[in-house]
């Protein structure tokens, strides 16, 4: 039985008591923990619209509505998996280089561990220093669900915001290249070398939001799952990925995506993969006025434990 599990919603209602990712312990040690919910309360890597440091918060209140059994996958996470509230990172408000060495030094002890990490921006740029504390376990097969290729080399000169989280994490050999692809890709571009580019400058394989349509959800999957093959992996799940239809709060949205349904589905089927970390990003409440784009983020994080789960019940 795991040691750490969610309060009993039958027991206590879902608006009693601290309000912590699915209603799991806050808890700051990581003995006998599998999954380990952090916080980022980080926007600062924004260049559009901000208050992303508020995602966390938001997510978190969205989640005391996630129930124990998955019925999709036919597994009960909580019953698999140790998992807790991590709490957030004392980020430097302002500051990206500071705050990002503030997120690696809370993640880092955390994969020492063995312990998965699950993160909640914050903007996309958080990203980059959660990869930096994976560097123990080598090059990762990044997953990167995302409108937008966050590969630029720089914006107004500088080289760390939420869009070259990607270039930097490929330059410093944090991302196994070979076996990494972007999906979800769409919107108007500079110039076609932002997407061409990827792969003939960058070796990074991607799926526009036009392919996963012709894919549907199950055969984007087995794409994804292709590609990754046998390598540890990384899912980093940007909201704006899916229509702003079903998520309006995030800050650069993107119309003509695919729905919330279909994401789901292709996160659901992604068995079979060696995950290493997660992350869920770019969610702002201030542009979510009846909070469907948080209770999508929480399930999305509900689905990545569920994923942990099976790998662990040997399914």
């Amino acid at each position: 039985m795991p040691r750490y599990t969610p309060a009993d919603s039958l027991q206590s209602p879902r608006f009693t008591g601290p309000v912590t990712f699915a209603r799991l312990p806050h808890v700051r040690t990581l003995e006998d923990v599998d999954v380990a919910l952090v916080g980022v309360p980080f926007d600062t890597g924004v260049t559009y619209r901000v208050g992303g440091r508020f995602g966390p918060g938001a997510v978190r209140d969205a989640s005391v509505m996630l129930r124990p059994y998955n019925p999709n996958l036919e597994i009960a996470p909580f019953e698999i998996l140790s998992c807790v509230d991590y709490g957030d990172v004392a980020i430097v408000p302002g500051y990206i280089e500071r705050s990002y060495a503030a997120i690696e030094a809370a993640v880092g002890p955390i994969v020492e561990a063995g312990v998965v990490p699950l993160l909640i921006g914050g903007d996309h740029a958080c990203t980059l220093p959660h990869l930096r504390a994976t560097r123990s376990r080598g090059p990762v097969a990044v997953i990167d669900f995302d409108s937008h290729t966050d590969a630029w080399d720089s914006y107004f000169g500088e080289q760390h915001n939420h869009g070259t989280w990607m270039r930097r994490a490929i330059e410093e050999g944090l991302v196994d290249v070979d076996h990494s692809i972007e999906v979800g890709l769409r919107g108007p571009i500079y110039a076609a070398q932002d997407w061409t580019g990827l792969r003939s400058d960058l070796g990074l394989d991607y799926l526009t939001t036009e392919d996963v349509f012709a894919l549907g959800p199950a055969a984007t999957a087995a794409a994804i799952r292709e590609r990754v093959g046998d390598r540890p992996a990384f899912i980093s799940f940007d909201i704006d990925v899916v229509d702003p239809a079903f998520a309006p709060g995030t800050g650069t949205p993107e119309p003509g995506g695919p729905s919330a349904h279909d994401m789901l589905a292709v996160v659901r089927a992604l068995t079979g993969i060696d995950f290493v970390g997660f992350d869920v990003v770019e969610v702002i409440p201030a542009y979510d006025p009846a909070g469907q784009t948080a209770f999508l983020a929480a399930n999305l994080a509900y689905e990545m434990l569920s994923l942990v789960a099976l790998g662990r019940a040997g399914r």
